[in-house]
């Protein structure tokens, strides 16, 4: 039985508080299993170390750029993301379909959760779609924000 090498995670400062990256070796270098977010009254290192207890700290420069990718479009700049060294493979099917969909809206534009449904051939599975987004992994990178509601005002997701 061999064992599993323990995942990793840098911790970026932003403007709106800690960021956690946390990732592990793949083939080719770092392979991105989430971005954690600080909420109200709940820091990224803490949410870190409840979802993946035991990762190391760690860093290169992969995981720098992301890093400043991230800061700097917290700080308005109009930064593009990668996703290829992302671990959607560990999204349910139609969670990473409706990833794909949301990264696909150019910055400064938005979609309906009920277009993107559509889009994804699923007619009426507004709901699904919010909840797919809501549990983003790779918030920052793969950007929720650019889906509303069908009336034009903010979910609830």
């Amino acid at each position: 039985m061999g064992s599993r090498e323990p995942c990793r995670h840098a911790v970026t400062r932003t403007r709106f508080g800690p960021v956690a990256i946390v990732w592990e070796n793949g083939k080719h270098g770092p392979a991105f299993l989430q971005v954690l977010l600080s909420k109200p009254g709940l820091r990224a290192q803490a949410i870190r170390e409840k979802l993946f207890p035991g990762s190391v700290a760690s860093s290169c420069g992969l995981v720098d750029d992301l890093a400043a990718r991230i800061e700097a479009f917290l700080g308005g700049a109009d930064v593009s993301f990668s996703l290829e060294p992302l671990r959607l493979d560990r999204c349910p099917a139609f969670q990473r379909r409706a990833l794909l969909a949301e990264y696909g809206i150019p910055r400064g534009r938005v979609s309906t959760y009920g277009r993107i449904a559509a889009h994804l051939g699923v007619p009426g599975g507004a709901r699904a779609v919010g909840n797919a987004l809501a549990t983003n992994p790779f918030p920052i990178v793969i950007p929720c924000h650019r889906a509303i509601r069908s009336d034009g005002t903010l979910g609830g997701y």
